[in-house]
């Protein structure tokens, strides 16, 4: 890679944490297809690109838009939730980056998508979510937490998911 890049390349593995974006939150993010679906529609992209854009690790299919949105607390406290026998705390609105701006196969930012982002995240937040953690509306998908006592434990497609009311 040094050589095509003509610049000095490492690349590093870390097996036991990875590098997440958010240390305190190195769990799976976690988003709900239909929530996928509706910021597909805000820019008329396919769901496909939408998943590529967004890079969620679990997508919970059969739940309406946002309701992801209800893993974490005004509080700031973890909300508690499993999939399958896997159990999760749901932390923070995942803070995006400037990755979904760009179209995934060539690159090309999309004019203004942070500013409507927002706009349309705003106006189709459910009455039910902690306002209160978003200093901005560019968040989607949900950063989670693991407890040690979960490691080595697999999700499974089709795996349930349990959530305290």
């Amino acid at each position: 890679m040094s050589d095509y890049f003509q610049q000095p390349i490492t690349l590093q593995h870390n097996p036991i944490t990875g590098f997440p974006d958010d240390t305190a939150s190195s769990g799976p993010t976690v988003i709900s297809t239909a929530t996928l679906e509706t910021a597909a529609a805000w820019f008329d992209l396919s769901l496909d690109e939408t998943r590529r854009r967004f890079r969620t690790n679990l997508e919970i299919g059969g739940v309406p838009p946002f309701w992801e949105d209800r893993l974490f607390s005004d509080t700031g406290s973890p909300v508690e939730f499993s999939i399958g026998a896997v159990t999760l705390l749901g932390i923070n609105p995942c803070q995006r980056c400037v990755v979904p701006t760009r179209d995934t196969l060539t690159g090309a930012v999309t004019a203004a998508f942070v500013k409507r982002f927002n706009q349309e995240r705003q106006a189709t937040m459910p009455p039910f979510v902690a306002r209160s953690r978003f200093n901005h509306f560019y968040r989607l998908a949900v950063n989670t937490r693991l407890a040690p006592t979960e490691a080595g434990k697999v999700i499974r497609v089709g795996d349930r998911v349990f959530f305290p009311s």
